[in-house]
């Protein structure tokens, strides 16, 4: 006879998500990513409910989520900060960007297909034409598009994923910065999508590793020079 099952061990019961948490959650966080709410910002929770409308309580548990994934700094005695990444955590950060997406544009070049080369030229198109009309919050959208529809090209879905994990937050980075890489930007967009067109493999991995490491340079310099969040103000892009 087989031995008798031994009893599950004790745990908690499976509660039903919070739906106002997770919506005030993915609130703070769209207005951390796009700059609105600035890194060093302190976050004030009866400011926060106000502002979306719901009670304290789902802003304090999305604040203590927030610090969980890194977003926000919770200070005893002080409270709840926007998190402001060290010079060594966005380069690291940055760095490991270009590692992906260079690998990302490699496999792109040798895997895809007409129709989605040509989806990577729709979107170049429309993020060139937002660059035109200076309208920042458009020019970062469509960036962001460009480089996940390179991923998905790629063929690679354990590549999508890892590349998933930083995508919110190489979208933090880029958001300043994306008036000063200006028309250039999307000049390398459109090399990369020629190279990726040809089925060159090391041409496209070339191109987009230089890219990426324009952005990481661009990123450290304007940092260092304090104009970050300058230049989130003058593009429009904060509140957008």
């Amino acid at each position: 006879m087989p031995p008798s099952a031994s009893p599950l061990p004790t745990a908690g019961r499976i509660t039903r998500p919070l739906s106002l948490r997770e919506s005030a959650y993915d609130a703070i966080l769209a207005m951390i990513v796009n700059r609105s709410l600035e890194p060093g910002r302190h976050l004030v929770e009866n400011e926060l409910a106000a502002t979306l409308g719901v009670s304290r309580q789902p802003v304090r548990e999305a604040l203590q989520a927030l610090s969980n994934d890194g977003w926000v700094d919770l200070r005893p005695g002080h409270g709840a900060f926007v998190h402001d990444p060290s010079d060594d955590e966005a380069d690291q950060l940055l760095a490991v960007r270009g590692l992906l997406e260079a690998e990302s544009a490699r496999l792109a070049a040798l895997n895809a297909a007409a129709d989605g080369v040509a989806q990577l030229r729709a979107v170049c198109e429309r993020g060139t034409a937002a660059w035109k009309a200076q309208d920042m919050p458009a020019v970062v959208a469509a960036n962001t598009a460009l480089h996940a529809q390179v991923m998905r090209l790629s063929g690679n879905t354990v590549l999508q994923e890892l590349a998933a994990q930083v995508d919110r937050r190489v979208q933090w980075y880029y958001t300043p910065v994306a008036r000063h890489r200006g028309g250039q930007s999307w000049k390398e967009h459109a090399e990369l999508i020629d190279a990726i067109a040809a089925g060159d493999a090391d041409g496209a991995a070339s191109v987009m590793r230089s890219h990426t490491e324009q952005t990481r340079r661009c990123y450290s310099e304007r940092k260092a020079e304090g104009r970050l969040e300058t230049d989130v103000f003058h593009s429009g892009t904060a509140g957008g």
